[in-house]
């Protein structure tokens, strides 16, 4: 919450610090909640970029943003956590958000907007924003950034199980060959290349039993194992991939860690403040 009592002029009391859960004004079904730091003011002149931390399939929205805090304050940054919930397209629906689009939902529209909202709302620095997710949130950031990447200064990809390689002989979600058929977008190598990628996956991660795909799977289609069998393989694969492409890749293995984030945030937080200074140095 905020450092002092009361509301601002526009902004609430809710709209500081730890803010309040509101509800997409581009689709009330998906909520967010962002942190802002103690010394912004409504009336003040300073800028701050925007960090999106997108859970996994376990949506804990609120748990990303308190982790996100400290790195908030220290770096002048706001963070945006939002949630995308399960069941949403059917009973018992856990990810269809992680391949961005389901039918007419475009869940990388829910995004933008939350984006936008954030924008006309707080003084956000620049269109491009800072970007990370693990697990469940790794599928939906890479993915994002083949579809987006003219909207993010940095993307952080954290273990995600199933993985989409930047290949063009095969189709999507393996692959990206019919990628503008599927998304009404081209790949574009260009702007790709101007963002900085982290790749981050601890080095026990390697069960296999939540990201097997066989052929009974709604997901299944030929080359569905082309990545490898464990979240390394394929964090390694995607890795391969884009620097076949010219995309540079900061990887980072946490040794001992196994499917868990929490001992890897801190490389995402170094890596954000890496990117933020490189580009602070330049301006």
């Amino acid at each position: 919450m905020r450092n002092v009592s009361g509301h601002g002029q526009k902004l609430s009391y809710y709209d500081f610090g730890h803010t309040t859960v509101y509800a997409s004004r581009f689709d009330q079904r998906f909520p967010y909640c962002a942190y802002v730091p103690d010394d912004y003011e409504e009336d003040g002149e300073k800028t701050y970029p925007l960090a999106v931390i997108v859970h996994g399939t376990e949506r804990g929205m609120l748990a990303y943003r308190d982790a996100f805090a400290d790195f908030a304050e220290a770096n002048g940054v706001i963070v945006l956590a939002p949630l995308f919930p399960a069941n949403i397209c059917f009973p018992g629906d856990l990810s269809s958000y992680k391949m961005l689009r389901d039918g007419d939902l475009h869940y990388d529209a829910v995004m933008l907007d939350m984006i936008a909202e954030m924008q006309e709302k707080y003084r956000i620095e620049g269109d491009r924003v800072m970007m990370y997710g693990f697990s469940g949130g790794g599928h939906f950031t890479h993915r994002f950034f083949y579809l987006h990447p003219e909207r993010l200064m940095a993307a952080s990809i954290g273990a995600p199980g199933v993985v989409t390689l930047l290949d063009f002989d095969h189709d999507f979600w393996v692959g990206v060959r019919d990628f503008e058929k599927v998304f009404g977008k081209a790949i574009n190598l260009g702007e790709m290349r101007k963002v900085a990628v982290q790749m981050v996956i601890g080095g026990n991660d390697l069960e296999t039993w939540e990201i097997t795909i066989t052929p009974d799977d709604a997901w299944y289609m030929p080359g569905a194992e082309l990545a490898g069998a464990t979240r390394n393989d394929r964090m390694r694969a995607l890795k391969h991939s884009f620097e076949k492409h010219g995309i540079s890749v900061r990887h980072d293995i946490v040794p001992g860690i196994a499917h868990d984030d929490r001992e890897l945030i801190g490389k995402v937080k170094d890596f954000f403040a890496e990117t933020l200074g490189a580009i602070r140095a330049r301006s």
